[in-house]
């Protein structure tokens, strides 16, 4: 088995730029926001929106119209336009922050 061959530095500076790009707060603030929907919804809810998310393939098309109204109930718990708002929120937090920091930096006396 051969050895796995060992980053360059140029390598390895790319991907310590890439890590350091991406925004880790703001993805543990969707998690949380995510998560929290998540909980909401008991063990034995979790599991069947699971099992009819997978069973589905990603179209609704392939349940049933019982299972589409099951899933629809589920998702209604969720509340994903509440989600929904509060990610958008989210965001709107993000552009403010990333323009004030372009106009100070781009001021020099």
């Amino acid at each position: 088995m051969p050895k796995p061959k060992s980053k360059t530095p140029v390598e390895e500076s790319k991907i310590r730029r890439t890590v350091r790009a991406v925004p880790w707060i703001t993805i543990a603030q969707i998690t949380v926001i995510v998560g929290r929907r998540w909980a909401a919804l008991s063990a034995k809810e979790r599991a069947r929106m699971a099992e009819l998310a997978h069973r589905s393939g990603g179209r609704l098309r392939n349940l049933s119209v019982r299972e589409r109204m099951e899933l629809r109930k589920l998702a209604h718990k969720l509340d994903l336009r509440g989600m929904g708002r509060e990610l958008l929120a989210l965001r709107h937090v993000q552009r403010r922050r990333r323009r004030r920091g372009r106009g100070r930096r781009g001021k020099r006396d």
